[in-house]
């Protein structure tokens, strides 16, 4: 097994397999994805897009290996009534909710095959959070009507009240040790989901294995396409040690890849995607000595501390982030804390259990490239369920969309050509069309 790995280190290989879960059939790929379409013709249907926008919510949450409870609630979390968005990312975290050490790291875990069972968990408290307006809504109207005959005049208060509600689907879930990842996204928009994929890359021991890395899982909605990497990068608050985790993201940027399409013009790597979102544990930390770390959480002096926030540097400074943005941060670190807790860890001990104390840190991030993605939020909520606190943003995503006129005409082509196309040739979804045949037809 060992050799296995160390060849797929050097030849920049994949961890684990390309499989996820996913709630609804994969839909075919567009008949046009087999069709030779010239250069002139993408050049119009590229100038005849126009945009849509949609509100896209991600959050990150190291669980620490805690198994959920049934009864777990993450309303808050997700603030469905208040703030409904069209996409998920969940994992924790995106999501892009993303969770990570979702599972106890111990080594027949990281050697093991995956093991759904928490998992399928987590999507089944993401689920009931998600469409518990629709799971009890005929219950809420028979409740409502009951108001209304018994008190015909008063009044119903807004405040309280959820807007119509959505039925979301499950579109890629996907674990890999201690990650998981599970993007959700309205029903109604499922139709216009192409191309899902994932891609696992392991920087663990050895740079292998999985008990570090990520899970990037890629889409396109109409004609945007959409990556988000989930990551668990290395520990350490040693100076140095944020050379590790650089290293971790270029292992990253540069293993991961992604099925190329029947045409080849799908992107292959993370940065060739529309909108990118990175989020997970990062694991960077604060450059200055813990006393002064924690004089200054105690102030709540964020500015002095962001000053020296590893990450910050490495988004303005950097080689590997550089250019990538961050929203502001007016939240307080996120690690580390003594369980059932608002206390950091290491507050109480003296001693020879000071040298374990570990100074806190916003560990927990979400950072984003790409033209056409504006935050709205970005903050934390209280959570003591691990001694991470999670981390959620929400976007706007501007996202091409096919006008009318170019969805009629395309659907008119499509409509009178299928029976041609279908009879000499085998619609394929995988790469297997182009290896086999590389020349095309053109209708």
């Amino acid at each position: 097994m060992w050799p296995t790995l160390v060849a797929n280190k050097i030849f920049k290989k994949r961890l684990g397999s390309s499989n996820f879960i996913a709630d609804y059939p994969s839909y075919k790929e567009p008949l046009l994805g087999i069709v030779d379409i010239d250069q002139n013709s993408k050049t119009i249907l590229n100038d005849h897009k126009d945009s849509h926008k949609y509100k896209v919510f991600v959050s990150t949450w190291n669980v620490g290996g805690i198994a959920p409870d049934e009864d777990l609630n993450i309303d808050d979390l997700l603030e469905t009534c208040n703030n409904s968005c069209d996409i998920y990312i969940l994992g924790y975290c995106q999501n892009y909710f993303r969770f990570q050490e979702i599972v106890p790291l111990k080594a027949s875990n990281v050697l093991g095959s995956e093991n759904n069972e928490i998992s399928m968990k987590w999507n089944s408290i993401i689920r009931e959070a998600l469409n518990k307006k629709i799971t009890h809504q005929r219950d809420k109207d028979a409740k409502k009507q009951e108001l209304k005959n018994n008190f015909p005049n008063k009044k119903e208060n807004p405040a309280k009240c959820c807007d119509a509600p959505h039925d979301f689907q499950c579109i890629i879930s996907k674990q890999m040790v201690g990650l998981f990842i599970s993007v959700w996204i309205r029903r109604d928009l499922c139709p216009f989901i192409r191309h899902p994929s994932v891609s696992c890359v392991g920087c663990g021991i050895m740079g292998c294995l999985g008990n570090k890395g990520s899970i990037s899982v890629r889409f396109q909605l109409h004609e945007t396409s959409f990556c988000f990497v989930c990551s668990h990068l290395a520990s350490g608050g040693r100076e140095g040690d944020e050379k590790h985790r650089n290293s971790n993201v270029a292992e990253i940027f540069s293993r991961t890849s992604f099925p190329r399409g029947p045409l080849l013009d799908l992107p292959r790597t993370i940065l060739d995607h529309d909108h990118v979102i990175l989020l997970g544990d990062l694991n960077y930390r604060i450059s200055l000595p813990e006393e002064t770390t924690r004089l200054l959480v105690e102030k709540r002096d964020w500015d002095s501390l962001l000053a020296n926030d590893q990450l910050i540097m490495e988004l303005m400074s950097g080689n590997m982030l550089r250019g990538w943005h961050e929203g502001a941060i007016k939240f307080a670190p996120t690690y580390k804390y003594c369980p059932n807790s608002d206390i950091y860890y290491g507050c109480c001990y003296h001693g020879k259990k000071a040298e374990k104390r570990r100074a806190p840190a916003w560990c927990d991030r979400i950072v984003w490239c790409g033209e056409g993605l504006k935050q709205l939020q970005y903050t934390t909520i209280e959570s003591k369920l691990s001694d991470h606190r999670p981390v959620k943003a929400m976007f706007i995503a501007e996202v091409r969309v096919l006008p009318e006129l170019m969805k009629n005409l395309q659907s008119l082509f499509l409509s009178e050509r299928y029976e041609q196309i279908k009879t000499p040739f085998e619609v394929s979804t995988t790469e297997d069309f182009v290896n086999r045949k590389r020349s095309s037809f053109r209708l």
